[in-house]
Formats: structure tokens, sequence, C-alpha cells
């Protein structure tokens, strides 16, 4: 666990502005600067970074965090990752939860110099690679012959591995080096070595930063096995890498959508005819992994199978890993190719408008499990129907996304014959225990910005406002008033004096529930180019008009205990007196111009 204050620390040293202009065009706009949203398509810039607050926010989608979140969400990194990739740009060091022994210490030590050793031997393989491809014609006309360019094999940094057993000693001297079989470029076997990699066309692949971590190599001729891929080695592990991600980003972003297919070359002959969002897995089933990052990345992912039955054995792997992952805003397809087809050969037969229609048209990832299930039971009697429920009360189970569960029970139920409400009490009895966070109660409808909501913006926006509310005229039944309430009591723990205290209040509030709504009405000064003056200025009239509600419903009590003759001395006193109050807070209101 990383502590606390190193976040602090790190957050008041690191600029988001320079962050994320790594990877988006901003322009100065008043004290922030503005572009277009690197999280959705957009032709008007909506998405905004704030220098002085140290978070970005799009307007459009709603997309917020700080340099942290910015990096996760739009590079795809883990958490830690993200960190650590902050910590290295400003010079520090990621502390350890606990104090590292020596042996821990030179162990990672170690470790870090061979990741750096292994990544430049890889990216000298990648160059050799690369200049052989130049140097063989039969190669280049193979690639010649997929409807490859120059220009899309540069783009993807294809090469080839000649047909000799030690081709990489021109590129490595010393063949003899640990590094090359570490890197799992050589194979070494009772005292010989060889290369891995022999004729075959030589796709590098890279992580999250652009560094070369493995290969996947296609065969030429018709020797087998088709695909090779690199070993599993201290840079890869293929369960939670893609193909052709750094290449995909950019289309992705502008698509809404990742295409995830079986091979690199599916991958190269779609950028070719103009597909620039498809990343293919490598060699293996996908995985939780490879979800959840490409998720992080677009709006929506399919994946494309072949239609034959092994295809369609790979997609249902892909769906059961899928469905805990599936949210309500993100849909997943499944794509299903004519059996005679892969997307390299489809899209060069049929041309990029027909594949594109058949992605967009590809089944949702509900219409695939309901078609899947109904396939294999019959609905016409009691037994097929139990069946068919028992079926889907597995799948249903693993869900988490409420909107599309609710709507796959609502399916369900009508083709079993039985209600909704049979459906839910038929998954209850086995619910599991309570490891998944409830959902929150959905609040009343209210208006977007009841004074509640004002208030919680102008707090988060400026913490140390915190200390100048008066709790005792918020409804803390609304979830503005909740959430205020616990703002406010981290603000006042001393974590409101902070120098980076808008980006640490992402970072304490991110995995709320209400974390949504909290971040957008933290953008909502933003939006209004609010200094802290004014924000608190139309703090205190919020409150004023908080006070003003509150003191009416108590002479509305009184009025009606009036009525009823049954009002005493004192309480006439105070009606009298509330009556007066209000009426000098709505002159102080009307004077200030906020009736």
């Amino acid at each position: 666990m990383i502590p606390e204050s190193f976040k602090q620390d790190l957050l008041n040293r690191v600029d988001i502005v320079e962050v994320v202009s790594r990877y988006v065009r901003l322009k100065k706009g008043g004290a922030n600067f503005q572009g277009l949203c690197p999280f959705h398509n957009e032709k008007t810039p909506s998405f905004t970074v704030s220098p002085a607050k140290q978070f970005y926010h799009c307007f459009g989608c709603g997309a917020h965090g700080n340099a942290i979140g910015f990096l996760m969400s739009y590079g795809g990194l883990g958490y830690v990752d993200s960190v650590k990739d902050l910590a290295a740009s400003a010079g520090m060091q990621v502390p350890e939860a606990r104090p590292r022994s020596r042996e821990e210490a030179q162990c990672e030590t170690e470790r870090k110099e061979q990741e750096t050793s292994l990544v430049a031997v890889m990216e000298a393989a990648m160059e050799f690679y690369r200049a052989e491809l130049k140097k063989s014609p039969r190669a280049i006309e193979y690639l010649k012959g997929r409807g490859l360019t120059g220009e899309i094999a540069a783009r993807f940094r294809i090469g080839y591995a000649s047909d000799d057993w030690q081709g990489l000693k021109n590129a490595f001297p010393d063949y003899e080096h640990k590094s090359l079989a570490d890197a799992g470029l050589v194979i070494a076997n009772d005292g010989k070595r060889y290369d891995r990699f022999r004729d075959r066309i030589m796709f590098p692949i890279l992580n999250a930063r652009g560094a070369v971590i493995g290969f996947g190599g296609r065969v030429i001729g018709d020797g087998g096995p088709k695909y090779l891929n690199s070993p599993e080695t201290p840079l890869f592990e293929k369960g939670r890498e893609v193909y052709g991600l750094v290449q995909a980003r950019d289309a992705m972003r502008a698509a809404g959508r990742v295409l995830v297919v079986e091979g690199y070359m599916d991958v190269v002959a779609l950028a070719q005819f103009g597909v620039g969002y498809a990343v293919a897995t490598l060699g293996t089933a996908t995985t939780p992994v490879h979800v959840t990052k490409l998720l992080r990345l677009t709006d929506e992912l399919v994946f494309s199978f072949d239609g034959d039955s092994a295809g369609r054995k790979a997609a249902w792997r892909a769906l059961e890993v899928s469905l805990p992952l599936a949210t309500d805003a993100k849909p997943m397809r499944f794509l299903f190719l004519p059996a005679e087809h892969d997307p390299d050969s489809y899209i060069r037969k049929h041309g990029k408008e027909a594949f594109e229609q058949l992605v967009r048209e590809a089944p949702t990832l509900s219409e695939f499990l309901v078609a899947e299930l109904r396939s294999k039971i019959d609905l016409n009697n009691a037994e097929g129907r139990a069946g068919f429920l028992a079926a889907a009360k597995m799948h249903l189970e693993k869900m988490v996304a409420p909107a599309l569960r609710m709507q796959l029970v609502r399916e369900f139920a009508a083709l079993a014959r039985v209600t909704a409400e049979d459906v839910e009490r038929l998954l209850a009895p086995a619910s599991g225990p309570g490891y998944r966070r409830p959902a929150p109660a959905r609040p009343q409808s209210r208006p977007a910005q009841s004074h509640e909501w004002k208030l919680l913006a102008f707090v988060a926006a400026y913490p140390g406002l915190a200390a100048e509310v008066d709790f005792s005229a918020i409804d803390a039944q609304t979830m503005e008033g909740q959430v205020l309430g616990e703002v406010a009591k981290w603000c006042r723990s001393g974590a409101g004096n902070a120098k980076s205290v808008d980006a640490m209040l992402i970072e304490r509030f991110q995995e709320e529930p209400y974390a949504g709504f909290l971040f957008n009405a933290q953008a909502y000064p933003l939006q209004l180019k609010l200094t802290r003056e004014e924000a608190r200025e139309q703090l205190i009239q919020e409150l004023r008009k908080l006070d003003i509600r509150r003191k009416k419903q108590e002479i509305n009590g009184l009025l009606q205990r009036l009525e009823q003759g049954a009002l005493t001395k004192d309480e006439h006193v105070r009606f009298g007196r509330m009556v007066a109050e209000v009426k000098q807070l709505e002159q102080k209101l009307a004077a200030d111009g906020q009736s």
C-alpha cells in the first residue's frame, strides 16, 4: 500500500498540465487549458485541465480525475504503475509499505537492472529483424501479397527472421549471453543454442509505454505452428498484454470502440484498410485483465471470432470472462464472420464499409448469451424452461451491472413464462457473501442544483470553505447532504489544508459509490470560472437560503398550532421573531441580487 503522505507529496510535485500535454494538444484559455477530450469523440473542445486545482474534467462525457487517474484511464496502466510512472518523472522513489530487507532490496535492484537490460536486447532484436526484412524479397513479396504497404509495415515495425538457426549472431556477437535466453529470443537445449524464430514475419509486441517486450512470428510457408509467440519472460506475460494497442489508441478514441481479433495479421490488415481500432490477444484466451484494460480505454468492446464451432467456443469463454466486468455504459459485442473468412480475408474481399457494418450490427453480450442458452434447450415444456432458468441463473449471479442485469432478468422471465419477480426469488437464496459494495439508494427526484448540491460544489472545489458550513439547516436525507457531510468531515480532519487538496480529494473518494456525483460537483465552479472569494460569497448566499427554508418550515409548524389555538406565549414571541428574521434574510438576498 502506497502511503498517503507520499501520494500527496507526488501530486504536489507533478503538473497535471504537463502530464496531459504528453498525449493531448491543449490550448490555454483563461486560467485553465482546453482541448479535445481523449476519452470520447468530439469536434468542439469540452475537456478542461486546471493547473490551479490539478485535475481534469470533460463537460461532455464527465471524465474526471487527477494526474494518477489520467495515466490509468488514458494509458491503460494499473494504479501502482501509474504512481510509479509519475514518481519516476518527478525523480521520486515510491516507498515500500514496510522497510525492505537487504536481500529484498538487492533482489529488486537486480530485477530492475534485468528488465532494463532485456528491453535493450529486445529493441536491438527488433531493429535487426526490420533490417532483415529489407534484405528478403521473399518476405517483402509475402507482405505485398497480403495487401500491406511499406508504410503500414513501418508503423507496426514489422520485421523478418531468416531461416537461419543462429541468425541473431549477426545482431549479438556474444550469442551465448544469458540475456538472449532470458528474453526468449534463443532456445538453450543440451548445451546448444539456436534462434526461437526462423523464417517468420516478426511482429513486435509493445507495452503501454511503447517498449518492445515480446514478439509474435507468423510462418511464411506451410510449416507449423502458424503463429509462434515469445515465451513468458520477466518482461512479457501474454495474459496481460494485447498486440497493436499503442498503434490503435488514436483510432479507438475516434471510433469509440476496440475490436479484439485473434491474429497479428488481422490487426495489421485491418489497419491497412482503415480500421485502425483492432488489437489481438497473444495466443491465449481472453482474460479479465484484457477486458478491464480495454474497457478503460474506450466505450465499446467488440470481440471477433471465426463462425465455426471452435470460434463459438472461444467466444463463449470470452463471454464468461466478460460477464462480471460488464457495465451499463459500455456495451460488448460478439462478431462472427462467415466460416470461410477471418477479418483479414473478409475486409480484403468486401472492403471497409461492409466489414464495419458487420461490426456495428454484431450481437451484443446479452443477445449472444440469450441466443446460446436458447439454442441448447427446448422451451416448449416445463423441464426445458426450468433448465433454461437454472442455466440463466449461473450467469446472472456473475453480473454486477444493475440495469443490464435487470433487462436480462426480464428477458429470461418472459422466455421461461414466469415473472421477473419469480426470477429474482430464484436468484435470492443462492446469493453469495456480500463482498461487493451495495449500490447506494437512488435519490428522490430533485432539481439538478439544490442548495445542498451547490454547497457541495463550493466545498469540493474549495475545501477550506468547509469550516464555514452550518450543517443544522442541511437535509441529511438527500444524497447531496450525505456526500457534503462526508467531504466536510474529511476537509476538517486537516486534509483540506494540503497544497494538493483538490487532487487528494479525488484520491480519497474515487472508490466511493457516489464518486461521479461528487466529481461533477467539484467541476461546477470550474465551469462557472469562480474564484475562491466568489465561491465563498455564493456559499454564504446558499446558506442564507437554507436558513430561510429551515425558518419557513418552523413558521409553518407554528402557524398550524396558531390556527388550532394551541400556541403558547413563548411560541407567539418566537413566531413573530422568525417572521421578522425571514423578512430580513430575504431583503439581504434581494439586495445582493440573489433572491
